[in-house]
């Protein structure tokens, strides 16, 4: 998959005010500090389409991005869908009564929201398990929402430090999972992960299309 381009295209205070569910959308979200605004603009390849801070929680609405891309099989063929970069869940100095209002928010995009394919469930990879995270996805599970994991910041540790947060992730998981999420290992700086995360959504798509085909 060859993105030609990327651009944002609004921010909804609820699933309702999302563009119309027309295209395969797929969903960014994480605790607000595991660098979700970087890896998304390394994988459109567009410094500043998502904004960064160094304050977490910035991001406080859902904001959907328009990607085109290029898949070269019988002739190339332009695409279309949507990326969203959700809110934060965690930490991020904001009032308790918005924090509630965020949690309602998010969930009832995740489980009405029509056209969403896949939730990208991003993991600091410099961390041990954090119990957070653990209960996020697990409460995936019980809503059957279909997701995948994203490990963040590999840049930032050894190699070796990286593998072995990873493991300890994955060994946690299997305290709940008997079938393991997809996952990736990624640096937003080294753009490590980013063929692979393609190459996953270029095949999310495929079988979105399969299903819209009458």
């Amino acid at each position: 998959m060859q993105i030609i381009s990327a651009s944002y295209v609004k921010s909804s205070a609820n699933y309702t005010q999302c563009p119309p569910a027309d295209k395969a959308e797929y969903a960014f979200i994480g605790r607000s500090n595991v660098g979700k605004s970087s890896l998304i603009n390394m994988i459109c390849n567009k410094k500043g389409l998502a904004k960064t801070s160094a304050a977490p929680g910035k991001t406080q609405l859902i904001n959907h991005f328009i990607i085109n891309d290029l898949v070269k099989g019988k002739g190339k063929q332009e695409r279309s869908w949507y990326l969203v970069d959700l809110p934060g869940y965690g930490y991020a100095k904001v009032s308790q009564k918005q924090r509630k209002s965020w949690t309602s928010m998010i969930e009832d995009y995740i489980l009405k929201r029509a056209n969403l394919g896949n939730l990208f469930v991003l993991i600091d990879s410099r961390h041990d398990p954090q119990k957070i995270d653990l209960e996020f996805i697990d409460q995936l599970g019980q809503w059957q929402v279909p997701f995948a994991i994203v490990f963040t910041k590999a840049d930032k540790n050894k190699p070796g430090a990286t593998v072995n947060s990873v493991n300890k992730f994955i060994e946690a998981l299997k305290q709940t999972w008997s079938d393991l999420p997809p996952y990736f290992v990624t640096s937003a700086v080294k753009t490590d992960g980013r063929e692979d995360l393609l190459g996953f959504i270029d095949m999310l798509n495929k079988e979105f299309r399969s299903l819209q085909a009458p």
